[in-house]
């Protein structure tokens, strides 16, 4: 019997893509799933293990969990050198001395901050890198498709792995892998809660957060038609742009794109106007008429004073003029072969595509 005979029961394919799961009929069916399975690997370039690699622990990272998921032993027990930060320790001091002494992979088991410094020497000496999620966050990680709860499982990219380069972002000749934060959102960075204040969840508090009449801060510069602004009470600069719905407003969709994402934001008189509440809620903080986010490759802030920054979550100082840079693919970065390496930003991008471009019928929740 042929499959267009009538009384023959069709076979039904199922992908799941971003949470959704796709139903597909017979016909080209399997040949579908199988193209859009592939298209799920990581993106880049399959290479064999190191030869001598080396990963760098802060103990104290995300409350200890390199010593509570035995980093150590795990170490050993692959053929990886384990090199535990104490007090006084320089972590780019060692991370050269480790280099002169023929490390070919580096790997970061600790906070987003301690990543850049580490991603800053590898890109330097031409070196791959590896990130284990061991900070409290690890933003880095979530953009990169690691399973952040998976910290032992990370260890498999000094195995045979997945290679692809991404940008870094600089600051007066400081590296950045997520974001530099200014004005308002650098002042909750010195807060010792500061680590569960989110982006999406800051920005649609600041109402409440600011007295009345509070100015903005003395952050100068070009917005993206030309325009002179002359203050902001919220000026964020990310290594490469977040994506712009709601659900993925902490996620960068690409790491590779050779831009910066620059969000500005500052609020009316009133802190009671609910106009940017209602934006962020409705996913489209571009509707209020404070907001401005833009995507160039280079950008400057100036001021009067010292600017306080958190830079990848860590609180700074920066002297003025502060010059924002991309380093198109300065880092080359291993995978395990089991990741997603898709962000969450990417999966949203690539779920809606593909119910988009396909007749497919779709069951399940999000």
């Amino acid at each position: 019997m042929s499959a267009a005979e009538p009384g023959r029961r069709q076979r039904k394919a199922r992908l799941v893509v971003g949470g959704l799961t796709l139903v597909l009929g017979t016909g080209a069916a399997v040949g579908r799933v199988r193209a859009l399975r592939r298209a799920q690997r990581p993106l880049g370039t399959v290479v064999p293990a190191g030869d001598h690699p080396v990963l760098f622990m802060n103990p104290r990272s995300g409350g200890g969990k390199a010593e509570r998921f035995g980093l150590p032993g795990e170490c050993r027990a692959r053929g990886i050198e384990p090199v535990l930060l104490g007090p006084g320790h320089d972590l780019v001091e060692l991370a050269e001395a480790a280099v002169a002494g023929g490390a070919d992979v580096l790997g970061m088991a600790g906070g987003d901050g301690s990543q850049a410094l580490i991603a800053e020497v590898a890109a330097r000496h031409g070196l791959a890198m590896v990130v284990v999620p061991a900070g409290t966050r690890n933003h880095l990680a979530m953009d990169l498709g690691l399973d952040r709860d998976d910290v032992v499982g990370a260890l498999d990219a000094f195995g045979a792995a997945v290679e692809r380069r991404i940008d870094l972002g600089d600051v007066n000749g400081r590296p950045f892998v997520n974001n530099v934060s200014l004005g308002l959102y650098a002042e909750i960075v010195r807060l010792p809660e500061y680590r569960d204040a989110k982006i999406e969840t800051t920005l649609s508090t600041l109402p409440g957060l600011l007295e009345p009449g509070r100015p903005p801060f003395d952050l100068r510069f070009t917005g993206p038609a030309g325009e002179r602004h002359t203050g902001a009470h919220v000026v964020q600069v990310s290594n490469n742009p977040y994506g712009r719905t709601i659900g993925s407003f902490v996620s960068r969709p690409r790491l590779d794109t050779g831009h910066l994402g620059v969000i500005a934001l500052e609020l009316p008189g009133d802190p009671a106007d609910r106009a940017l509440l209602a934006a962020v809620a409705a996913g489209r903080p571009e509707r209020f008429p404070g907001y401005v986010a833009w995507t160039p490759s280079t950008f400057e802030v100036s001021s009067d004073a010292p600017v306080n920054a958190g830079v990848d979550g860590e609180a700074l100082q920066v002297a003025p003029p502060l010059h924002f840079r991309t380093r198109p693919g300065a880092l080359r970065i291993r995978l395990p072969l089991h990741a997603s390496g898709l962000s969450p930003a990417a999966r949203e991008l690539r779920a809606r595509s593909t119910v988009r471009g396909s007749r497919y019928s779709v069951s399940g929740r999000r």
